[in-house]
């Protein structure tokens, strides 16, 4: 059959350089010798070379024009080719409840939630990588104090280790995308717990950067009763993309109990 077009609608920009897809390929090697997933695979550029790695291997793809291709061109990964969401895909059941490696060339519109999904995953994914456009990547590996660093840094972060790995062209693309991309590799860390209430630590994070540009107190008055003496404390006087993980966990657990104390 013929190539497959690319959809606007699916966020497609089909990678057409060899050398880089194997290049994203062998990121994979490092992570633990685990079954891999590839989301939105197309047209198989970077499916050929995961084939390579003697890992069983699964592909989720939404395309109803790419699953056929992919069936034709790749008849060995036939059974392995899943059609269906990713964000929808209930990931216990991909590979019987076992962990696994994510990666793929990940479309622009949906990445950052592609990763919330790892988040809501986690104890299943000890290893995710792949490209995505230059500037989430950069959020994602921001450090605190930069421009980057925000909720998703923060996300991620208290959960993974990030490594950002190399910055890839607009031209090896079909169609070209209007940004860089970048290859990241997220590396599961030790923390099984962060050591607070994690749905209050979530909300602090989201509430306090819709202000980013303003003091922590500004945003934190959504949260805390406006005559809390907590409100007082010096912390409330830095920006949100100040803080690193690790205080807004201490933040959390002095927020929880200023709120338990009313």
């Amino acid at each position: 059959m013929n190539n497959v077009k690319p959809k606007k609608f699916l966020g497609q920009h089909f990678l057409t350089d060899l050398q880089i897809a194997s290049r994203i390929a062998d990121t994979v090697d490092i992570c633990a010798p685990l079954p891999i997933l590839e989301v939105g695979p197309g047209m198989g550029v970077l499916t050929q070379f995961l084939m390579q790695k003697g890992r069983e291997l699964k592909v989720v793809e939404i395309d109803r024009e790419s699953v056929p291709y992919l069936q034709q061109h790749y008849p060995t990964l036939s059974d392995g080719i899943i059609e269906a969401d990713f964000l929808r895909l209930d990931l216990t059941k991909v590979f019987d409840g076992r962990p696994f490696v994510l990666t793929g060339n990940y479309p622009y519109n949906i990445s950052s939630q592609i990763f919330f999904h790892m988040l809501d995953n986690k104890d299943l994914i000890p290893c995710c990588t792949g490209m995505i456009q230059k500037e989430v990547a950069e959020r994602i590996a921001a450090r605190p104090g930069s421009k980057a660093y925000g909720v998703l840094s923060i996300m991620i972060q208290a959960w993974y280790d990030v490594e950002y790995l190399f910055t890839v062209h607009e031209h090896v693309f079909n169609p070209p995308p209007k940004v860089k991309s970048a290859v990241i590799r997220m590396t599961r860390n030790q923390s099984q717990s962060l050591g607070c209430d994690e749905q209050l630590f979530r909300r602090i994070v989201k509430t306090v950067f819709t202000m980013r540009r303003k003091m922590m107190r500004n945003g934190m008055k959504q949260i805390l009763p406006k005559d809390c003496p907590l409100l007082e404390d010096e912390i409330f006087n830095r920006r949100p993309e100040q803080l690193s993980v690790q205080e807004y966990v201490e933040l959390t657990n002095r927020v929880s109990e200023a709120l338990t104390l009313g």
